[in-house]
């Protein structure tokens, strides 16, 4: 089985990391294909937790190759950082590669990027502020800056010349800011050059070459499924393709190469940023889902916003990327809950919805119908089998794949790597 794909299956933060490590040593390359530092996948192993903003997964186990794809935008600074911080706790990173066609963040795209949500006001996105979107809305517009330009310093410094040429006017005429120097940004880069050199590679044919001897390779994203920017709740998306049909775009693999794709899922719903948010709970149990899931962001530190189940919205993630598997993970965090809430359709006007429905105006007035499930008491962290865990839990466990129509194959008790329980083979 050597090509599989791991996406979020609701709106990020579902613990993709933790799946993706959970499969690790089984994996000869972890390949992340879309998305920039925006996201942060947490991973605890041994008891020591990790964050990864712009890393794989799979960093830290020592069989396994990564290598950051094409699709996705790198900031030099968090990547030099995140090596750094590794190596400082005594994490032997001699393998992260990185795509030569890999496009560049910049400092004016993280200016562009903090400025322009501050000018939308109440309208705004809620990015990061990281410049991921701008670094991208370059990369469309041919204006972008890639990891092979830095380089050679005469074609770096014509393409940052002349997107700055740009920006500057946008700067200090709408946003009253001072222009950005063009030197600053060059010298910038090129710092990185020599120290970046050996990690540099055409990944395209580096992954298949992997593929084509048999190897497991495994390809994640960031973000997830209802962040796509085609396919998730536009315009409060990310800006890239995070679906499993992304991999192939941005990791530069044939759709033939996937074998199988694995969705990520949260036993209950998180959201960061803005966005329709049906089953957003705003009282105590939103507080308590909140306090018991640990739930703030790992790349912000923002509180997330915290609901029920949505059986829709990982339905619609099922179809669209063909799942075959889900990884249902913090299930722990509903112990204790005497009645757990399952949104099982929408009431829109009137008219009820068993599947999202097709506007993004009739999916923002969206009222959940919610199925009530039996809780469970019983402390479940310890539990390594299906058969272990309590009857009425394993009866959830059971409605929620009639819900979203996949199979769930893995299932997260807890942070650490060794809290999984498998009931399928993932791989």
């Amino acid at each position: 089985m050597p090509g599989v794909v791991v996406v979020g299956a609701q709106w990020g933060d579902e613990g993709k990391g933790k799946a993706t490590d959970q499969l690790g040593d089984r994996v000869d390359l972890c390949v992340r294909y879309s998305g920039g530092n925006n996201a942060g996948h947490t991973l605890v192993v041994g008891g020591e937790t990790f964050v990864m903003h712009l890393l794989p997964s799979g960093i830290l186990n020592p069989g396994t190759t990564t290598v950051i794809g094409n699709g996705v935008v790198v900031d030099l600074d968090v990547f030099a950082e995140e090596l750094q911080t590794l190596v400082s706790r005594g994490v032997e990173v001699p393998h992260p590669l990185i795509s030569a066609n890999a496009h560049i963040i910049t400092e004016y795209h993280k200016v562009l990027d903090k400025v322009t949500e501050r000018f939308l006001g109440k309208r705004r996105i809620g990015t990061t502020g990281r410049g991921v979107g701008p670094a991208y809305s370059d990369k469309v517009n041919r204006m972008g800056v890639r990891i092979q330009d830095i380089f050679d310093e005469s074609i770096l410094r014509q393409k940052v010349e002349a997107a700055l040429d740009q920006k500057n006017q946008l700067l200090v005429k709408v946003y009253n800011r001072r222009p950005i120097e063009a030197d600053a940004i060059v010298e910038a880069l090129l710092a990185h050059a020599e120290n970046i050199r050996p990690h540099v590679i055409d990944s395209g044919r580096f992954i298949n070459d992997a593929l084509d001897r048999g190897e497991v390779v495994l390809f994640e994203g960031a973000q997830a499924h209802h962040l796509d920017v085609d396919h998730g709740t536009y315009p409060y998306v990310t800006s890239s393709n995070p679906i499993a049909a992304g991999a192939c775009t941005g990791a530069g693999v044939g759709p033939t190469r996937i074998d199988r794709t694995i969705g990520i899922a949260k036993a209950y719903t998180t959201r960061v940023g803005e966005g329709p948010f049906p089953t957003e709970l705003h009282d105590e149990d939103g507080d308590r889902l909140r306090r018991d899931g640990g739930e703030f962001g790992a790349t912000t530190g923002r509180p997330r916003r915290c609901g029920w189940f949505d059986a829709l919205v990982v339905e619609q993630a099922v179809k669209i990327n063909g799942f075959t598997d889900v990884f249902l993970t913090k299930l722990d965090v509903l112990s204790g809950w005497e009645r757990i809430p399952v949104c099982v359709a929408y009431d829109v006007d009137g008219t009820r919805h068993d599947v999202m429905p097709v506007t993004q105006s009739d999916f923002h007035h969206a009222t959940p119908v919610y199925e009530e499930l039996p809780g469970w008491s019983e402390d479940i962290s310890a539990c390594r089998d299906f058969g272990e865990l309590p009857a009425n839990c394993r009866a959830y466990v059971k409605r929620l794949e009639e819900l979203i129509g996949c199979r769930i194959s893995g299932i997260g008790v807890g942070p650490g790597r060794e809290q999984t329980i498998i009931v399928n083979d993932l791989l």
